[in-house]
């Protein structure tokens, strides 16, 4: 949970401790394995003590995956009003199959396949969401493609 420490003593021969934290960004969750990813990319343990809100990867995510391409979305969400209010977890199904799901019931899950202009995605699905007429939106799709350029690809 340390990132850095820094002990000295003083001339007054008082001893003087720094520390820096480490921060999570990234929870990953399998089936046999939790961790963390810090925001200098590297794999930190959980601890029942840490309850920060992060954004969480389940699936098949390893930890080079993990360290990279996710951790570069979390950071994006992080810093992406929006987003960051909607987006609940990500799903790796494979590193060319991610599902994004976002917070709230009924909301459909969406596809960006990998993690490739995930930024021109998701605004293009913000795009969507917002200007879609009522009748599109009235049909609660489960599933929004984004994998195509310029199309939004709606399922049940």
């Amino acid at each position: 949970m340390v990132r850095t420490a820094e002990c000295y003593v003083t001339p007054r021969y008082e001893v003087r401790v720094r520390l820096t934290q480490r921060v999570p960004l990234l929870r990953v969750q399998m089936p046999a394995d939790i961790y963390f990813i810090d925001t200098d990319r590297k794999v930190m343990p959980v601890r029942t003590a840490v309850t920060d809100k992060v954004l969480v990867a389940t699936g098949a995510v390893g930890p080079q995956f993990a360290a990279h391409q996710l951790a570069d979305f979390a950071l994006w969400l992080q810093d992406n009003k929006y987003w960051h209010e909607r987006v609940h977890h990500v799903h790796v199904q494979s590193p060319q199959m991610v599902y994004v799901y976002m917070k709230g019931e009924n909301q459909p899950r969406a596809v960006l396949g990998n993690m490739t202009r995930y930024e021109q995605k998701l605004t293009k699905l913000r795009t969507f969401l917002e200007n879609s007429p009522e009748e599109v939106q009235a049909k609660r799709y489960t599933e929004l493609d984004l994998r195509f350029r310029g199309q939004v690809i709606g399922r049940n």
